[in-house]
């Protein structure tokens, strides 16, 4: 994977709200490495992490709050921007977002409605509620925001095995896979439906997660296709060793994997994510068709 060093890194796409001091007193505190709750913790916040639309976060305001981009602003200005991880991430969402602008209306018709990356420390305030880091990355639909701590990336690469760069672009594309959905009306859908079946709800989370996944794959093919304003790419290259990671990341957060790593029995009733043959599968159907369409997993068996 290679980024343009011409491209320009549009850090308005960014609510950079790190030291800002966080979410206040109703976080959610799991812990991420050794000592107390240890391998438990780290499968909890996974479990967390890529659920998308803030779905086990109790609703209320907060997600309002505003950053102050000046430092990131000038970091990413700078000659060496591509080699901060800030800057490198806002340059993927600003990929990410480029693709939904012109993949929206071509497959279903509607407008894409850009939104946020909300970068933070240890804890912050959403509209779907308080959260702190161990959650991980996840998507609010209550404030439209995807909000991630970068230092989960450390919990990917040292406790989950997910060590390729890639792994970045992909956990951010499946968010925003979750933004698509809620603007097409599927979050909410899916959540009304859980409510008359409950029965079938992690079921139904999981169609809604391999789904997100299904969309990282169509963005992950197309991706050196986008460019900044100015008509500059985004990507010079993405290597079938790049797609590759994204995939091996995918298999490291299904939930049969998870529950391997905890010790603890696998039972596909208690899945809310999908297994890792399920993750694998479904990146590999929009990365295969390039086609967002492609990626109904509501219909049939997944």
């Amino acid at each position: 994977m290679e980024l343009n060093e011409n491209a320009r890194i549009d850090t308005s796409q960014v609510n950079d709200r790190r030291g800002s001091g966080g979410g206040g007193g109703l976080g959610i505190p799991i812990p991420i490495g050794g000592g107390r709750g240890g391998i438990v913790g780290i499968v909890i916040a996974v479990l967390v992490a890529l659920v998308g639309g803030g779905l086990g976060l109790n609703a209320m305001t907060g997600g309002g709050e505003q950053g102050d981009n000046t430092a990131l602003e000038q970091r990413c200005a700078a000659p060496d921007a591509l080699e901060q991880l800030d800057c490198r991430n806002t340059l993927y969402v600003n990929s990410i977002q480029a693709y939904w602008r012109t993949a929206l209306p071509q497959a279903y018709g509607e407008r894409y409605r850009p939104t946020r990356t909300v970068f933070f420390d240890q804890a912050v305030n959403t509209a779907c509620g308080a959260a702190d880091s161990g959650v991980g990355p996840f998507y609010c639909p209550a404030d439209s925001l995807v909000y991630i701590d970068l230092t989960f990336y450390q919990v990917l690469a040292r406790q989950l095995g997910a060590e390729g760069e890639f792994a970045q672009p992909y956990v951010l594309a499946h968010e925003y896979g979750h933004h698509v959905q809620n603007l097409l009306g599927i979050n909410e859908q899916v959540r009304r439906q859980q409510q008359r079946d409950p029965g079938n709800a992690n079921a139904l989370s999981v169609r809604l997660e391999l789904q997100a996944d299904c969309f990282a794959g169509a963005w992950a093919k197309n991706a050196t296709g986008t460019a900044d304003d100015g008509g500059q790419r985004i990507f010079t290259s993405i290597t079938e060793r790049d797609i590759a990671e994204a995939i091996d990341t995918a298999k490291a957060i299904g939930d049969d994997a998870i529950s391997k790593r905890a010790d603890r029995p696998v039972n596909p009733d208690e899945f809310t994510h999908g297994s890792s043959e399920q993750r694998r599968s479904w990146f590999n159907r929009g990365y295969e068709t390039g086609n967002p369409a492609s990626c109904d997993t509501f219909s049939g068996a997944v």
